[in-house]
């Protein structure tokens, strides 16, 4: 059995701040998974940090801060019903995101193997829209 990787890769025309985005995916079901799982990739070792939904709003502003605009900054954002998520993962210069399904992967029903990326895509593509997308690219790539 062969393991997969998937993405969608977004792109902007502004840039965009972790709080934003995650407000604009809340008008179509998604919300920081709880618990809050978060990253900032400012020493080179993708060190995740977990905590309460009580801190988000200290997250947010840790993972918007200013100091960090030149790191890769992450968070899991969780869509409870279709009981999904996975890890929206920002750019440094904060112009591209990418998610990656980690959460309860939705399949396609006749490729069980194969990423529902069409789903992900309906879900977050519209949402994305509102705060200046202009491009995405999505893979799903066995190994």
């Amino acid at each position: 059995m062969s393991s997969r990787t998937a993405d969608i890769d977004f792109t902007f025309a502004r840039e965009l701040t972790v709080r934003t985005t995650v407000g604009a995916l809340a008008v179509t079901g998604w919300a920081l998974e709880q618990p809050l799982s978060y990253m900032v990739n400012d020493d080179g070792l993708y060190d995740w940090q977990s905590t309460t939904r009580a801190h988000m709003q200290d997250v947010l502003v840790v993972l918007d801060a200013p100091a960090h605009a030149n790191h890769h900054v992450a968070v899991c954002v969780y869509h409870d019903g279709a009981n999904t998520g996975g890890q929206l993962l920002f750019s440094p210069g904060r112009m591209a995101c990418s998610f990656i399904p980690t959460i309860n992967r939705r399949c396609l029903p006749d490729a069980v193997d194969f990423t529902d990326l069409s789903w992900y895509m309906h879900t977050l593509v519209p949402p994305l829209l509102t705060v200046g997308l202009t491009s995405y690219e999505a893979c799903d790539i066995g190994h």
